[in-house]
């Protein structure tokens, strides 16, 4: 599919709008999937190229709405631990074939919503995990990797919030404030990469009003409804997505 044609800003404008309403109101932990279903239509680096900005504006859209109402600790380890995390995921993505990323983002969205059916039903326990520095600079590292290959930051960042017992508030504020901070990082490695042109700025500015009506739908949401049917299609989205990009890149 042509990124720029009808069929395409049909598809984006869903990936974008989910991803904003995630970032704006649900903790960001599926905006990333804004770009696994982005990458069923164009190659995995334009996909993840246009989502950038976009993201970006996520962020300073939602950034004021929790002002100053982060857990600065946990913020400031996250930030530190992704800088590392980003830089070898830019080493890996520059040696790694179109392929390979597909196969990477499919894996990782169905690995995240396997660990939210598992944290779910008591399997799996983060709120019994370390909560110190050290453990936040780690954390932090996996959610740099990860936010670079796939802006899937979000599931490293809540296990470590999670084992904080951070507050529902302080934990949105925290995880805006974070993917803020790494997706600044990544515009460098973007760019030298080549993942970056005049073609998906022109198409992320396109989307822009979607990313910000999102936004404004999920702080809306945050307040006033139960994340449970909102997470349990986005979920279902990203399963179809993840496989299809995981048999697409294998085959």
């Amino acid at each position: 599919m042509e990124a720029g044609g009808a069929s395409f800003y049909a598809v984006a404008a869903v990936a974008v709008f989910v991803a904003a309403v995630s970032k704006g109101g649900f903790g960001s932990g599926a905006a990333f999937a804004g770009a696994v279903i982005l990458a069923l239509v164009v190659p995995p680096d334009r996909a993840l190229a246009i989502m950038l900005p976009l993201l970006m504006l996520m962020d300073a859209t939602a950034l004021p709405a929790f002002w100053r109402r982060w857990d600065g600790p946990a913020a400031r380890a996250l930030i530190l631990g992704a800088v590392p995390g980003v830089a070898l995921a830019a080493l890996v993505v520059s040696r790694a074939p179109a392929d390979a990323i597909r196969v990477l983002i499919g894996a990782i969205a169905l690995g995240f919503v396997a660990f939210q059916v598992a944290r779910s039903r008591g399997l799996v326990r983060p709120e019994g995990l370390p909560a110190g520095r050290v453990s936040g600079g780690i954390w932090g590292a996996v959610a740099g990797f990860t936010s670079f290959v796939s802006h899937a930051g979000g599931p490293p960042a809540a296990v470590y919030l999670l084992s904080r017992g951070v507050a529902k508030e302080a934990y949105q504020a925290t995880t805006v404030v974070t993917f803020w901070a790494i997706n600044l990082m990544k515009i460098g490695p973007y760019v030298a990469l080549g993942a970056v042109d005049t073609d998906t700025l022109w198409t992320a500015a396109a989307l822009a009003p979607v990313a910000v009506a999102g936004i404004g739908a999920g702080i809306v949401a945050h307040r006033v409804i139960s994340p449970v049917w909102y997470f349990r299609v986005t979920y279902t989205l990203l399963v179809v997505a993840g496989a299809r990009l995981v048999w697409t890149g294998v085959t």
